[in-house]
């Protein structure tokens, strides 16, 4: 075994690949790379991270591998290829064990598995078969492509040596498919969201006056790895005091006072799969009576805006429903006006002051995954619901995330259901 997670069954990358060759053009072929091992300094990497879109098509999670999906060859035996780094006893000694041909196979399903040297010939006699050439670049619309990276160097000498052909895009028939999941999929985000469950459970009891922020972030890490994670899913928030106000606090190196909150915006990540927690709680174990009313608050946003993800409704409009939802409760709280709200700027909605992101993303490889958001909801995509309200001339801000998949006909199913979440459990189990 390669990894810290179980093997995935090799059934859900074939499905995967047979539905992406479904979408390609006729006399046509798709590459995919892996992604860099990224330097530090001096000989220095960082670990490694595999492309999402590789391992969602074949499971190899590994440097210096390449996907070739060729439907139309004529050699069936040329229809799916994967090329991989050949290893070697001294490889193995120096850096541990890569794939043999056959494991490859049986992680990937690929029957026909060839050394990384044979891809320059293989690729040269598919090349005078085609027509056109599925490229892949990250076009998520929150990238920002500001490192070149191994895909983007490949795609630039493939053309330099390939110029004659049609170059079309990989990226929107994956934006499509990654956002509806198989139920292996879910699956994996379920256990994902486990062991996110058995660190917020270990941290309860240990969260009092005077802990630092990086000790509960410690105290979580400590629990996702001796569950099978590699880690977190994205970079943790332990945020207490005011800067639970900050939305993407990451220093995460305060002491922790009596009388304030700590925000936690943490995930497990498992085999490549993402989870995204988000709880306050009191430092103390306590609620104060403005922390108590402005988290139900938010927990009324929550149960609310979760009801409207279901099938046919979309991205925008859901969030626009999301909005009067926290207008109300806003006005509950005597943070809005009917006035302010009634002169509102319709680009910039009065409730914007204290909630200013979405309330919801795609879930799954990645923490923001792909998805078109004008698509309309299907059953099997995986949501986010993440809603928040923060008060900085009142020192704190309060967030609860938890993560729901979209049924046919029925409420979302939340993958976060046994995490505690209600303001009176939290505190029953900080005082245990």
């Amino acid at each position: 075994m390669r990894t810290k997670y179980a093997q995935i069954d090799r059934n859900l990358f074939i499905k995967n690949r047979k539905k992406f060759v479904q979408k390609m053009e006729p006399d046509s072929l798709a590459i995919f790379n892996s992604n860099d091992l990224y330097p530090v300094s001096a000989d220095t990497t960082l670990p490694f991270v595999q492309h999402r879109d590789i391992f969602y098509l074949s499971g190899i999670d590994q440097e210096e591998s390449i996907l070739v999906l060729c439907p139309y060859a004529y050699k069936e035996e040329y229809r799916e290829l994967l090329f991989v780094r050949e290893t070697n006893e001294k490889i193995a000694v120096w850096e541990g064990e890569k794939y043999t041909k056959e494991q490859a196979t049986e992680v990937s399903g690929i029957k026909n598995v060839h050394w990384l040297q044979d891809f320059d010939r293989i690729l040269y006699q598919l090349m005078n078969e085609m027509k056109n050439v599925y490229v892949n670049l990250n076009e998520h619309y929150r990238a920002e492509r500001i490192v070149e990276t191994r895909e983007e160097r490949f795609i630039k000498a493939l053309k330099k040596k390939y110029p004659a052909y049609n170059y079309l895009r990989s990226n929107p028939i994956l934006q499509h498919l990654r956002s509806i999941k198989e139920p292996e999929e879910i699956a994996l985000m379920q256990t994902a969201c486990d062991i996110t469950e058995k660190g917020l459970r270990r941290i309860l009891p240990f969260v009092k006056p005077g802990v630092w922020e990086y000790e509960i972030e410690a105290e979580f890490m400590h629990e996702f790895l001796r569950n099978r994670s590699q880690g977190w899913a994205y970079t943790p928030i332990i945020a207490s005091g005011q800067d639970s106000n900050v939305l993407h606090y990451i220093l995460n190196n305060k002491e922790c006072k009596s009388g304030d909150v700590v925000l936690l915006d943490v995930g497990a990540e498992y085999a490549n799969y993402s989870s995204d927690m988000s709880r306050t709680i009191p430092v103390n174990g306590r609620f104060t009576g403005r922390q108590k009313e402005v988290y139900q608050a938010v927990m009324n946003v929550k149960n609310e805006s979760t009801q409207l993800l279901f099938t046919g409704n979309n991205w925008y409009a859901y969030h626009q429903e999301v909005g009067k939802i926290m207008t109300e409760e806003l006005m509950g709280l005597g943070l809005l006006t009917k006035e302010d709200v009634k002169n509102e700027n319709p680009a910039l909605p009065a409730y914007k002051k204290y909630f200013m992101h979405g309330n919801s993303h795609h879930l799954g490889l990645d923490t923001h995954d792909y998805g078109i958001l004008s698509e309309p909801f299907v059953p099997n995509m995986v949501f986010t619901v993440e809603p928040g309200i923060y008060i900085p001339e009142e020192g704190f801000g309060i967030r609860i995330e938890d993560n729901v998949v979209i049924q046919e006909g029925k409420e979302p199913f939340n993958l976060m259901r046994n995490i505690p979440i209600e303001a009176e459990e939290i505190e029953e189990l900080m005082n245990a």
